[in-house]
């Protein structure tokens, strides 16, 4: 019988950036003429929003809260360390970054052998970073060896298949020369402190951006922007199910296996309701106290509708990892709401027992 741990990160793209640049999705939100200039003047924001932008813009916010997701980023590093996986699977999103018009799968494996990521050098096609400078000073010749278990992420596939989860797969890159940033940058945090990364790891990419992953790039848009919406994603519901299934499949393997679930919460630039200028922190709340809870009927019973009124796309990775948790019988052994209204989105650091 395997062991099983739980863990949830973030893998939020302006933590590479210095301080002083962290909120530069909300300085570009602020200059869209289509909102209106009541709902983009500090005056008329909440108080905490107006006391994180301050007269910085946010660069003081900034480090404090890169303190705040570099503590959670080292707690689940050290218990990751202490559990010494056999294998690291990560569920992420794909942004326009590995799929692109020619095929968006549902859910994929990617089967890699070991994998050169050079996260620097593939800023084209990663999220945010083109032609920026990262707060680790390292150039494009700066990478990783990303081992990978091959083997079993055949077995994964063939076992979710013969579940009647018709799973895409591959062996090599398609459109990115890595893997999308997603996993890259889940590597990078994981390893803040540049200790080094040697957990064999198999990256399982998720449909996260559904209606506005061909259409919008799965990123940014104004807020008048026409958008001919692409298909939905899967319903939350489906998301937990294929969570419970791998669970169930890698319970009965060999292997001693970390499922992590790598996403921010609700983005902000997905939220017209509070004119893409913060995040659905209420919405946010409600589904973390239910995580702590352990009421995962709550997840359960979330429309996909309620998912992408709320901004809440990238947290699919995390009813993935909820369906995994519940279907193990695991409790939460630690977990931190990390909240902002001007860094784009909330963040959620978890801990899962093995079991």
């Amino acid at each position: 019988m395997a062991e099983i741990l739980g863990l949830g990160i973030t893998h939020y793209p302006p933590l590479c950036l210095p301080d002083a640049a962290m909120s530069g999705i909300l300085r570009w939100t602020l200059e869209d003429p289509a909102i209106p200039a009541g709902a983009k003047d500090p005056d008329n924001w909440p108080a905490a929003m107006r006391k994180e932008w301050a007269d910085d813009q946010g660069a003081a916010a900034a480090t404090r809260h890169r303190g705040a997701l570099v503590t959670g980023l080292d707690r689940v590093r050290a218990r990751l360390d202490e559990f010494k996986p056999d294998v690291v699977v990560i569920w992420g999103d794909d942004q326009y970054e590995n799929f692109h018009e020619d095929l968006i799968p549902p859910f994929a494996i990617f089967a890699y052998e070991n994998l050169d990521l050079r996260p620097w050098a593939e800023t084209k096609t990663s999220s945010m970073m083109k032609g920026k400078a990262n707060v680790w000073n390292e150039d494009e010749l700066f990478g990783y060896r990303l081992r990978g278990r091959p083997d079993i992420a055949k077995q994964l596939v063939t076992a979710l298949i013969e579940r009647d989860f018709d799973v895409s797969y591959a062996y090599k890159p398609l459109h990115h020369r890595s893997v999308p940033h997603a996993f890259t940058n889940s590597v990078l945090f994981l390893d803040y402190h540049r200790k080094g990364y040697d957990h064999p790891t198999i990256c399982f990419p998720l449909n996260c951006y559904g209606r506005r992953v061909v259409s919008c790039r799965g990123f940014m848009t104004r807020m008048d922007q026409p958008v001919d919406y692409d298909p939905p994603s899967p319903s939350p519901r489906r998301f937990m199910a294929l969570g419970a299934a791998t669970a169930r499949i890698l319970r009965d393997s060999p292997y001693r296996v970390a499922l992590i679930a790598s996403s921010s919460w609700s983005h902000a630039f997905l939220v017209d309701k509070t004119w893409r200028l913060r995040p659905d922190t209420e919405s946010d709340r409600h589904l973390y106290d239910s995580m702590v809870a352990g009421d995962y009927d709550f997840w359960r019973s979330t429309s996909l509708q309620q998912v992408e009124g709320a901004g809440q796309q990238e947290v699919l990775n995390w009813w993935t990892l909820i369906g995994a948790m519940e279907a193990l019988g695991a409790e939460l052994e630690w977990s931190e709401f990390v909240e902002t209204h001007i860094f784009n989105s909330n963040k959620v650091f978890a801990v899962f027992e093995a079991r």
